[in-house]
């Protein structure tokens, strides 16, 4: 039995489905689902205390020795970056002065807030979920929205300061790599292939079959508007999700060079794909 670790959010439950509730040839490999908020399965990670995870890029290059990155299963593309937002219009050199409400240190959403704004130091973390609260209620100035968030800021009056994805996209000419799937290194060879395979599968079916797999989404996306849900779900479930093919890996080795030179983060494995 391995443990399993991903989000509720719709892309994670969508791609999960069908390796998890036997819809699939899973090779003989069961299965043991922890879901969790992608901070927390980050943290649970740096515990070592999981078999396979959904993981934040920016958490991976603490855990490079421990992980290893499964080819299938990402999260990245264009257009899919996290927002900055606030009650008010701000310069971008107001931006470095402002606390910011951040959904977790080690996401790849403050990565790319520190790839954009170095200097920026005063950031308060939070559940992804409350974050358009604090910012309506002045308990921070700006906050990082990700997720479902990105479709709905606008109907609460919030604006949008800057894309942080964009700007990534626009300084690198490259896809933005936000989450990956990982699997522990002292898991025989043979097994992490065996696991790389069945979760392609499942993103495959899921691609697929939609209608076969949105009941699950559903379980747990309740309040979620199904236009929301789809949206979500078509912005984060790609072609890079079914393989991450030579541009998705490059895209992750040049983050993980900026994080070396802005001194985020330097990986302790250079060896990162399975």
């Amino acid at each position: 039995m391995l443990t399993l670790g991903f989000s509720p959010c719709p892309n994670d439950t969508f791609i999960f489905d069908a390796m998890i509730h036997g819809k699939i040839d899973t090779e003989g490999l069961d299965f043991q689902v922890e879901m969790a908020d992608v901070e927390v399965l980050n943290k649970k990670a740096m515990e070592g205390t999981i078999d396979i995870t959904k993981l934040s890029y920016h958490a991976y290059a603490y855990l490079t020795h421990q992980y290893q990155l499964l080819h299938s299963g990402s999260a990245l593309g264009n257009n899919c970056g996290p927002l900055l937002i606030a009650k008010k219009e701000f310069t971008y050199k107001q931006i470095p002065t402002l606390k910011v409400a951040i959904p977790g240190k080690y996401t790849t959403a403050n990565f790319l807030l520190s790839y954009a704004f170095p200097n920026l130091n005063n950031r308060k973390e939070m559940l992804f979920s409350d974050i358009e609260n604090a910012v309506l209620t002045e308990n921070a100035d700006a906050g990082l929205i990700i997720h479902e968030n990105r479709f709905t800021y606008m109907e609460k009056g919030l604006v949008k300061l800057i894309d942080l994805g964009e700007y990534w996209e626009m300084n690198t000419g490259l896809p933005i790599p936000l989450g990956g799937i990982v699997v522990r290194r002292n898991i025989p060879t043979d097994t992490q292939q065996k696991i790389n395979r069945v979760l392609s599968r499942s993103v495959e079916f899921a691609l697929k079959n939609p209608d076969q797999t949105l009941p699950f989404v559903r379980q747990y996306a309740q309040e979620m508007d199904d236009k929301v849900m789809m949206q979500h779900i078509n912005l984060y479930v790609n072609d890079y999700t079914l393989d991450l093919g030579e541009k998705g890996r490059q895209a992750i080795r040049h983050m993980y060079r900026k994080a070396a030179e802005l001194d985020i983060a330097k990986i302790k494995n250079e060896d990162i794909f399975i």
